[in-house]
């Protein structure tokens, strides 16, 4: 089985126990980003996992898009992935644990294939404040899986919360394969780290709200959310151990290998980063919201997937050139389920050449400094200078060094990284607090003002102005779009007093659902369109603003206060952003 009739038979499966197929959202989350990048199917749904009406119903799947930047540094061994796809099914309120757990059972064992004896799940062993979860053990024995494949784990491994810590919430219970290794153990079970057996599937049971106290309420609705990575089932399913010698990177490695006269069996981290981080800046360049390269954000993360394919195309012998025939494969393999590829192809070809040539100058004037430092031993800091500054990694410092026989303080290097890594997953935290996650009357006030903004920027600038982009937090709205110069002062004075003037009108927001086509009819703007599929949202701040939306929003616009724009500044080619509070 490929890719293709792997998602195939999913979304089919699903879509004859009732479900909706909706499309995959953008790679930087729409409206409100809670994290750089989407990472899971549920991220785009978090507010009708809240309780919101989603356009297409209560019973919900698609694939989605996902990218996972905690993964870069470990990109090169058997398993991860910064760019992946999940597999998903959604109840919003509608069935829990029975259905979801009969299906997932159904899929793997009747659609896939799978020798149901070869099957291990696992239950949440419950804690102080939740029971044990015998409710979803009792359904997979009424199943026909034998007790002894039944393992209960503890609240890490075996129940589900967003990164805030509080919100819903519930247990899950994850499917593996016995892969017919030996135990590495007594205790070899689903969970350790041996590969006996592989995760394939995971169910997460909502039914449960934190408060900000620490305790657990019982939900009103109950909601399912699943995951299933495309690439994790493709490697099980073809009795491999390894995702990358599958059948979805087995033509990138004849590529490279074309290319380069090397063999993946004599470096196979090479290939593995290369087709790795490729195929990850593929998508992001081809995004329905692209990303440029920069110094920033989700532009910064693009740079380092780059700028590490590069090095690893020098370590096999290619200076340049190497990345674009692999993006070519990418863009042709995959623009059947995601056209925005094919339509961005230009786009992507161009900033991949580009961003190899500036990366090749910026190796020069790193080489330039290593031989500066190299006259004697390289101390922990200045290793880490030629890390962050320069993109050289720590293997690359080492082999240099070694050229010149010196040494490097790997260890000191490595609690400098340690460090730095702290400092981001600090950044990533804060990041999360933000947007959907944080369903405050503040952000949601400010994700009202945001339609005005984009309104009224259309009527200033006398021209089409389209949303690139939006991160909102209780204290300030960033808001980015397209337009190809820096804003006067007195057009940013006119945007302020026109949202402010329909703050003071009091304007009543009033939510219908319609088919997409008779929201276009109806003349709403709709960048994000592709998300919702055939039935969308659409708020409508009178005649003033008509805009294809999630929510949420305020109910009348003399709720919000005094609007006050901060700043505007470029955000990347063609693209400004404006900063802004509600005082």
């Amino acid at each position: 089985m490929n890719r293709s009739e792997l998602i195939k038979a999913y979304l089919d499966f699903f879509k004859s126990k009732g479900h909706a197929i909706i499309k995959s959202a953008s790679l930087v989350p729409e409206n409100d980003p809670t994290v750089l990048f989407t990472t899971a199917g549920m991220h785009p749904l978090v507010p009708y996992l809240l309780g919101q009406k989603h356009p297409m119903g209560t019973r919900l799947a698609d694939v989605q898009k996902c990218i996972r930047t905690t993964d870069i540094e470990g990109v090169g061994d058997q398993r991860h992935l910064t760019f992946f796809e999940m597999l998903g099914n959604w109840s919003l309120g509608d069935y829990f644990k029975n259905e979801a757990i009969m299906w997932s059972y159904e899929f793997l064992i009747k659609i896939l294939k799978f020798n149901p004896s070869k099957l291990h799940v696992t239950v949440f062993e419950g804690n102080k404040d939740i029971p044990r979860d015998e409710e979803s053990a009792d359904i997979w024995k009424k199943l026909g899986v034998n007790a002894e494949h039944i393992h209960y784990l503890p609240e890490d491994d075996n129940f589900w919360i967003q990164g805030t810590g509080i919100g819903p919430c519930g247990p899950c219970t994850e499917m593996f394969i016995d892969t017919g290794l030996k135990p590495c153990g007594p205790n070899c079970s689903p969970g350790c780290k041996c590969k006996k057996y592989l995760e394939i599937w995971n169910d997460v049971f909502m039914e449960y709200n934190k408060t900000k106290e620490g305790k657990y309420e019982k939900l009103k609705n109950k909601n399912v959310d699943t995951g299933m990575g495309v690439e994790r089932a493709l490697t099980i399913l073809s009795n491999k151990d390894n995702v990358y010698e599958t059948n979805l990177f087995l033509p990138v490695i004849k590529i490279l290998e074309d290319k380069t006269g090397k063999k993946y069996a004599k470096f196979e981290k090479s290939f593995r980063v290369i087709m790795d981080h490729v195929r990850a800046a593929t998508f992001i360049l081809g995004d329905n919201k692209p990303v440029l390269p920069s110094n920033k954000d989700q532009g910064y993360v693009l740079r380092r997937l780059i700028r590490r394919a590069v090095r690893h195309s020098r370590t096999l012998g290619v200076e340049k050139g190497l990345l674009t025939p692999i993006a070519e494969h990418y863009i042709k393999e995959f623009k059947n389920e995601y056209p925005e590829l094919a339509k961005n192809e230009t786009l992507i070809i161009t900033e991949l050449k580009k961003e190899e040539e500036k990366f090749l100058e910026t190796l020069e004037k790193g080489l330039h400094e290593f031989n500066k430092l190299s006259n004697k031993d390289i101390i922990a800091s200045d290793a880490f200078l030629l890390y962050q500054s320069f993109g050289f990694p720590l293997e690359m410092i080492t082999e240099l060094a070694a050229e010149k026989g010196i040494k490097v303080d790997v260890e000191g290097f490595k609690k400098e990284y340690a460090k730095h890594q702290e400092t981001s997953k600090l950044g990533s935290e804060q990041k999360f607090k933000g947007g959907l996650a944080d369903n405050s009357t503040e952000t949601t006030k400010l994700h009202t003002v945001a339609h005005l903004m984009l309104e009224s920027l259309n009527k200033v600038l006398n021209t089409s102005v389209h949303q690139r982009g939006s991160n909102i937090t209780p204290e300030r709205l960033r808001f980015d779009f397209s337009f190809d110069r820096k804003m006067t002062p007195e057009e940013l004075k006119k945007v302020e007093d026109l949202v402010n003037q329909k703050i003071k009108e009091g304007i009543r927001v009033v939510c219908k659902e319609m088919s997409l086509d008779d929201a276009k009819k109806c003349g709403a703007r709709g960048e994000f369109e592709h998300k919702y599929g055939e039935k969308v949202k659409v708020y409508l701040i009178g005649e003033f603003s008509k805009e294809i939306c999630g929510g949420p929003h305020a109910a009348n616009t003399n709720e919000l206060g005094h609007f006050k724009i901060l700043k505007e500044e470029a955000s990347s080619a063609g693209v400004r952003r404006i900063k802004a509070v509600l005082e």
